[in-house]
Order: structure tokens, then sequence, then C-alpha cells
């Protein structure tokens, strides 16, 4: 690991752990740093500011671990992987969405969401001619939809069984993804 890498990991875990007791829009930079010994001139090299950090743990810690659930047989299995990584990360997850800097959650999800589906949807349509504003339209949809979902869930205590959701979601969506895309072809 390179020791840029290092530091960043080592901010990230400072944040991760004063945000357990602190909301996040109480924690500074010199919170941070001091968490892990290290100076604000190490930490205004690698990130702009403590959202920042925020998104790159999001980016690092959660959307890289289901890049490989992008295929329509692993799309639930990748879904169902962003529900562990918030049960894993609750205290995190929860001070992000109840913060005033909630958008950094809303970001991650649909970023994680939509290039799921986004997969998915390239792979279903693969055969398909579909306008690349169609595919991104009925990506976006189902990203709002499912983001919903997932925040929801979060609000309600995540007190639902992730798996009993992702059953529900499976016999919502059965289907849906390829007679839209056959609309679509349709209307070309």
């Amino acid at each position: 690991m390179t020791s840029s890498l290092h530091t960043k990991k080592l901010l990230a875990k400072s944040l991760k752990t004063l945000m357990k007791t602190t909301p996040l829009h109480k924690i500074s930079v010199k919170d941070v740093v001091n968490e892990c010994n290290l100076n604000r001139q190490t930490f205004y090299y690698h990130f702009h500011d403590i959202y920042e950090l925020v998104e790159w743990i999001y980016r690092t810690e959660a959307i890289e671990s289901i890049s490989e659930y992008k295929s329509y047989s692993t799309w639930l299995d990748g879904f169902y992987k962003i529900f562990l990584y918030i049960e894993d990360n609750k205290k995190f997850c929860n001070n992000t969405l109840n913060s005033l800097s909630r958008t950094h959650l809303d970001m991650y999800l649909f970023s994680v969401i939509n290039e799921l589906l986004m997969g998915v949807i390239n792979e279903i349509s693969s055969t398909m001619t579909v306008k690349v504003e169609d595919k991104k339209f009925m990506a976006d949809f189902y990203t709002h939809a499912f983001a919903g979902l997932v925040i929801q869930w979060m609000k309600d205590g995540m007190i639902e069984d992730p798996k009993i959701l992702i059953d529900k979601l499976k016999e919502l969506i059965e289907g849906n993804f390829m007679r839209a895309l056959k609309r679509y072809e349709e209307m070309d």
C-alpha cells in the first residue's frame, strides 16, 4: 500500500471514529488530524475538506466493493452488499444521513446504484437498438427508486432484514427491465 493511501485510510478511520459520537458538521479538520496524530498540512495535501474525505470513504469502501456485481444475474447481490455496507457502518452512514451534508450519502447511493444498474441495462440491451438517453433515463428512474428505498430503510432504523427487502425487490422488478427496453427499442 502506498504511503498516500495509508494516510488517507488513517484519516478515514479517524473521521469514522469521531462520527460515532459527534455530528459530522461539528467535526473539524483539527479533530480528525488530532485523532490520528497527523498535522493539518497532511490532511490538506490529500483532501480539500471533511466532505471530500466523506466522499472518498464512500467511493473507496463501498463503490469498489460492488464492482463485480454489474450483471443481470448478480445485480441483486450487489444491491444487497450496499445494505450490508450500511449496516456494517451504521453510525457513519446514519451520521451522514442526519447531517447537514446528507447530499454526500445521496450522491454515494445514486452513484453506486446507478453504476450497478447501467451495467445491467447495458448487458440486457446488448443485442437491442436502444438510445443511450433512454437507457440513462431508465437507470436514473430505478436509481432514484432504489436509493429512496435504502434511505427510508435507514430512517426506519434498519429494522427490516435486507434479504427480505431484496426478495421483495426481485418480485417487483423481475422482467421489468427487459420489457421496458423492448418498448424503448420499438419507439426508435
